[in-house]
């Protein structure tokens, strides 16, 4: 019979937001080896919304093979951080492992984040990632093969990655920026990497970013979990990584991709993200000799405004079911060529569609441009891409955006 030689059994793991997603992926593969899972996140009662508390993580951990300690850890109070890894090391001995997960997004820009969201972001990521770490780091010193892992981008001063959500990429380039020091401060002993999907994960966050469906543009927890492993596998001379999982797990000789069920969406990633393609493959935009936007296609070329002929045809395939399935009214915020107010009512009577604001006041608005409109509504831009690009701003009902996605996928036959 085959010996399976489990790496990690009897290291001790602290993960920061291990209860779902991400955090717990990674720790429930260590569990497999049978290492001990510090589960150090905040949600010990049922969230109404959410899936899972330190509990019910702390279940799975032990049914895969690993031993769990769930503890109360909101990583913006630093004491409830102290408090843990005490606790953690008098339970297992010390701690081997760090895996800096925890994160709070959102995807917003400068003047829509609220002032508690940017506190939330930079609490939660970079403050909550750099004392997780200084609390820890006595600990993991004393370790034969110790390693902090950040999830966390690859820093790229590409101003797209800041534009749509600077304070969110500030924060997240934060822990990178706890890699880049940490690794060379602790040179020898301790290794510190970032580890950074190459698409969109499908998680519990994800599913509130982009609502139900989006699942089908994303991988699965799995392939950052067993980039990860492979990470903590090696020697602590491995360190001041920025690591790409698809790329690491290629190197190790992965083939198969579709097992994770690849996803069109990158985040941070320069020139591997199709918005950013899309952008400069459009040509929709160049700069005239002033500097000023002048759009390649000329009026002339285009027939009857393309904004105006899309709502011409979603107002002719109004049906009394679309309004009886969304019951949402929609306002579109555009901007460029043929911009200005137009509406989709999917609640009154037979629905109707148009030009201005909507008879009623709107469930949901989104703003972008026209030109991302009409891709949008021809099923040449996603909505969910779209949104996570920066293309498009929603704010409302978001379940009720999910609600038109679907709609327009019926749509776009007829468009």
């Amino acid at each position: 019979s085959t010996i399976t030689f489990r790496k990690l059994a009897g290291c001790t793991l602290f993960i920061t937001g291990a209860s779902r997603g991400i955090g717990k992926a990674i720790a429930l593969k260590a569990a497999k080896d049978g290492a001990n899972i510090v589960i150090a996140a905040k949600t010990a009662e049922t969230h109404p919304t959410l899936p899972g508390t330190i509990y019910t993580a702390a279940a799975e951990i032990e049914a895969a093979g690993g031993k769990a300690l769930p503890c109360v850890v909101n990583v913006r109070e630093e004491q409830q951080i102290i408090n843990a890894v005490e606790k953690a090391v008098k339970t297992f001995g010390g701690i081997d492992i760090l895996v800096n997960n925890a994160s709070a997004i959102s995807l917003t820009g400068t003047l829509e984040t609220e002032t508690k969201k940017v506190n939330l972001m930079m609490d939660v990521n970079v403050r909550g990632t750099y004392f997780t770490s200084k609390t820890c780091l006595p600990h993991l010193r004393k370790s034969r093969n110790p390693h902090i892992l950040n999830l966390s981008p690859p820093m790229n001063l590409n101003p797209m990655w800041f534009k749509n959500h600077c304070a969110y990429t500030i924060s997240k380039y934060g822990m990178s920026m706890c890699v880049l020091g940490m690794a060379e401060e602790f040179r020898g002993e301790v290794a510190v990497n970032a580890l950074w999907p190459k698409t969109a994960i499908h998680t519990a966050a994800m599913d509130m970013l982009g609502g139900s469906g989006i699942e089908k543009q994303c991988r699965k927890t799995d392939i950052l979990a067993d980039a990860a492993y492979c990470i903590l596998t090696k020697p602590k001379s491995f360190t001041g990584n920025f690591i790409i999982d698809e790329d690491l797990l290629r190197e190790e000789g992965v083939k198969d991709f579709d097992v994770y069920a690849v996803a069109p969406v990158n985040l941070f990633l320069v020139g591997t993200s199709q918005a950013f393609k899309e952008e400069k493959l459009s040509g929709s935009h160049q700069e005239g000799p002033d500097g000023a936007k002048v759009d390649t296609v000329s009026a002339a070329t285009q027939p009857l405004s393309a904004v105006a002929e899309t709502f011409r045809v979603i107002q002719g395939a109004m049906s009394e079911e679309y309004v009886r399935t969304t019951q949402g009214v929609f306002q579109f915020e555009l901007s460029g060529d043929e911009g200005g107010t137009w509406y989709i009512d999917l609640k009154t009577k037979g629905g109707s569609a148009g030009f201005g604001k909507p008879p009623v006041t709107a469930d949901v608005v989104m703003s972008m441009s026209s030109a991302d409109f009409v891709k949008m509504f021809t099923g040449k831009l996603k909505p969910t891409l779209a949104f996570m690009s920066g293309k498009l701003r929603i704010t409302g009902n978001m379940a009720l955006a999910i609600k038109l996605e679907k709609m327009l996928t019926q749509l776009n036959s007829k468009l």
